[in-house]
């Protein structure tokens, strides 16, 4: 089973990094723009991990005390360039959560390759809420100090998502993933799939710093209003 989900996951894997992409989308920013953002990432991060400190530790328990499973869940997403990486966040569904995502498939809220459901029967109590206000993606900010992706940028696919993409959609891969972006801040889970591309795709060829603490500033009245939120 190991081995088929391995190979399954390099299929994948070849597929993201075989997708044509459209470099012309991708002007570079400003010099020392790479530098800043990195900066910015592990300071912003860091910070956040130690002042977050009791929270992420009080949700882990009221998860892990609430439900059977572990407190936190990962998952394999696609980074840049198709690279994949190991995401965390706090649990907020049932442990048997992707095996009745097959018999949930059509009842799905969200056009294109993303699955959305507002009243997504698989969501544990503690999960609704802490998904509401974006707790379950705290423990991302681990992710953000290793690098794997930045505060801002376009939200990681998975990899069964990518492998559905157009050539256009692809292009969101051309840049890290982030936490946050344009999308998070234009309503979430009430952007259509083809709006939320292209909202990327504006992030892509419009960003810079300025842009990047704009979108922070913006993201947390969005968060603590649990705006657009499923």
């Amino acid at each position: 089973m190991a081995v088929q989900m391995e190979e399954s996951l390099g299929n994948l894997q070849n597929t993201a990094l075989k997708k044509n992409f459209n470099k012309e989308v991708l002007p570079e920013p400003h010099f020392g723009y790479h530098f800043l953002k990195r900066a910015m990432d592990i300071i912003c991060s860091l910070t956040a991990i130690i002042v977050l400190s009791p929270i992420l530790l009080l949700t882990a328990a009221i998860v892990a005390l609430t439900s059977p499973g572990k407190s936190i869940y990962t998952q394999i997403r696609v980074g840049k360039n198709g690279k994949f990486f190991t995401m965390y966040k706090f649990r907020s569904m049932y442990i048997n959560a992707d095996q009745v995502l097959e018999e949930l498939a059509k009842k799905n809220e969200m056009d294109g390759p993303v699955f959305k459901m507002k009243h997504d029967p698989r969501i544990t109590p503690v999960g609704r809420f802490i998904r509401k206000f974006s707790i379950d993606e705290l423990p991302q900010l681990f992710n953000i100090l290793a690098g794997d992706i930045s505060i801002v940028g376009p939200r990681p696919a998975l990899p069964k998502e990518v492998a559905q993409y157009t050539g256009r959609d692809s292009e969101r891969l051309l840049v890290k993933p982030g936490l946050t972006c344009i999308w998070q801040v234009s309503g979430r889970s009430d952007v259509d799939f083809k709006e939320w591309m292209e909202l990327d795709r504006q992030y892509i060829k419009t960003r810079s710093i300025i842009l990047d603490i704009v979108l922070i500033l913006k993201t947390i009245p969005a968060v603590l209003l649990g705006k657009g939120a499923c």
